[in-house]
C-alpha cells in the first residue's frame, strides 16, 4: 500500500503514447481525452478500450465538442450515450460539466447525467465548468448535493497558482464532502507552492510538453504538430516526487 500522506497525482492524456507516459512516470490515475488541445473532448472508443486494460483507474471526458458548456438537448443525449460507451468499456468514471447562459451550472443537465453514470456504477468528477460559476463556495455545495465526488478547478482563474483565493472558497465550502482537485498550468517548478498555502490530497496536470512539428510537413497539405502538446514520463515521475511528503 502507498504512504497515506501521498497526494494523488491526476495526468490527463489523450492519446496512447500519453496513457504509457503517464503510466511509466508514476501517476496515480488517469484522465482519459481527445484533443486536450481545446481542453478535452470524448475519447474515441478505440482509446477507451486501450486505457480498459490500463493497471491504474482511468476517468474519461464526457464533452461533446469545443467551446461552451451550454449544452442542447441533441448534445445531451450525446453526452448520454458517451457514458454508456464509458461504462462499457469498464473504466472508473467520468468527468462532467454544463452551464447555464450566466455562468452558474446546469442543475437539470447535470442531474440528467449524473443519474446516468450512477446507474452504471460510475464515479462523477465535476470538470472545470465551475470556474465559470459568479459563486464558487455555492458551486461547491451544489455538486455535494448532487453527488459527483470530487471537483476539478483552478479557482476561478486561468491557472491554479493564480486562483488561490478561490480554490480556498472551495476548500472551505467542501469540508470533507467533496474532493477538491486542483489543475490547471500545474508542475514539478510550482506545486510547492499550492501545497504551502492549500491542504489539498489531490492535483490534477497535464505534464506535457511542445510535440516538434514534422519535418517535411505532413504530405502537401502542410500539416503538422502545430501547437499539440505530449505527456512526459519524466515530467510526470518530478510532479509525484515534488508530491511526495518532506
Amino acid at each position: 500500500m502507498g504512504n497515506p500522506d501521498d497526494i494523488t497525482l491526476e495526468v490527463c492524456v489523450d492519446n496512447v503514447d500519453g496513457l504509457s507516459a503517464a503510466i511509466a512516470g508514476g501517476a496515480d490515475r488517469i484522465e482519459l481525452c481527445a484533443a486536450l488541445e481545446v481542453g478535452g473532448l470524448t475519447p474515441t472508443s478505440g482509446l477507451l478500450r486501450v486505457a480498459a486494460a490500463s493497471p491504474l483507474p482511468v476517468v474519461a471526458m464526457v464533452r461533446p465538442r469545443g467551446g461552451d458548456f451550454c449544452y442542447d438537448a441533441v448534445e445531451i443525449q450525446l453526452m448520454l450515450n458517451e457514458i454508456d460507451a464509458v461504462a462499457a468499456t469498464g473504466l472508473q468514471g467520468v468527468v462532467l460539466g454544463a452551464s447555464l447562459r450566466n455562468g452558474e451550472l446546469d442543475h437539470k443537465t447535470l442531474e440528467r447525467l449524473l443519474r446516468r453514470a450512477r446507474d452504471h456504477g460510475l464515479e462523477s468528477t465535476l470538470h472545470r465548468a465551475i470556474d465559470l460559476c459568479p459563486d464558487l463556495a455555492q458551486a461547491t455545495r451544489l455538486a455535494i448535493d448532487m453527488g459527483f465526488a470530487r471537483i476539478l478547478t483552478s479557482g476561478g482563474a486561468r491557472r491554479a497558482l493564480e486562483g488561490l483565493g478561490g480554490l480556498q472558497r472551495c476548500l472551505d465550502a467542501a469540508g470533507d464532502r467533496i474532493t477538491i482537485m486542483p489543475g490547471a498550468g500545474i508542475n514539478a517548478d510550482n506545486v510547492g507552492r499550492l501545497l504551502e498555502k492549500l491542504p489539498v490530497r489531490e492535483v490534477h496536470a497535464s505534464c506535457s510538453e511542445p510535440v516538434a512539428a514534422s519535418t517535411p510537413p505532413v504530405l502537401e497539405f502542410g500539416f503538422d504538430a502545430g501547437g499539440r502538446r505530449q505527456t512526459s514520463a519524466a515530467k510526470v515521475a518530478a510532479l509525484k516526487t515534488a508530491l511526495r511528503p518532506k
